[in-house]
């Protein structure tokens, strides 16, 4: 996630506050904040494209897609929604396209920072099975009526899974009642 957490001395320093990224809407104006090509201080607006990108750049993508520019130097700056709250971090742009970035969303940047603070590294959740997507041959072959959730393939002994009674054949649909569509999306839930 490229986050990192550091300490400043001083007092009365400015800061910004974080929004709640689970609420952005695709279509909600962002600001861009950063220095793209040594350009420093450099605003640009846009909307969310898309929540819950995969840009395959690791096993937690979850990012906020946006049109507001951002370039190489933006990294590390605030995504703000228009209360002036940041939403997201800027992070990382599509190479092979134009106009199309993505921010960590604020919700994971604050388990993150929280890690960071408390025990100087970031943990994950843990499930202890292997798992795999469900396509409509096995949702026929299981009674389903359509593809959601993940299939447990097989279940690690002695790990949260198996404590929790989880079986080899069952199908995890949510967790603390937010529904999961793929396995992706139990990933990410799980380990943050």
């Amino acid at each position: 996630t490229d986050l990192a957490l550091l300490k400043i001395k001083g007092d009365n320093l400015p800061y910004l506050n974080f929004g709640d990224s689970d609420v952005l809407e695709v279509g909600e104006w962002v600001v861009a904040i950063g220095s793209p090509l040594g350009l420093d201080h450099t605003v640009t607006a846009g909307i969310v494209s898309a929540k819950g990108r995969n840009i395959q750049s690791g096993s937690y993508d979850d990012f906020v897609q946006t049109d507001a520019s951002i370039n190489r130097g933006n990294s590390g700056g605030p995504l703000l929604n228009m209360n002036g709250e940041v939403v997201g971090i800027n992070t990382a742009i599509a190479q092979r396209a134009q106009g199309i970035g993505f921010a960590i969303p604020s919700s994971m940047a604050k388990r993150i920072i929280s890690d960071l603070r408390e025990h100087k590294k970031v943990s994950r959740g843990w499930l202890g099975v292997t798992i795999q997507n469900i396509d409509e041959p096995t949702a026929k072959a299981l009674a389903m009526e359509n593809t959601k959730g993940a299939l447990v393939n097989s279940v690690l002994p002695g790990q949260p899974a198996d404590q929790a009674g989880i079986k080899e054949g069952d199908v995890i649909i949510s967790i603390n009642d937010k529904p999961i569509d793929d396995t992706e999306q139990l990933l990410r839930s799980v380990a943050i």
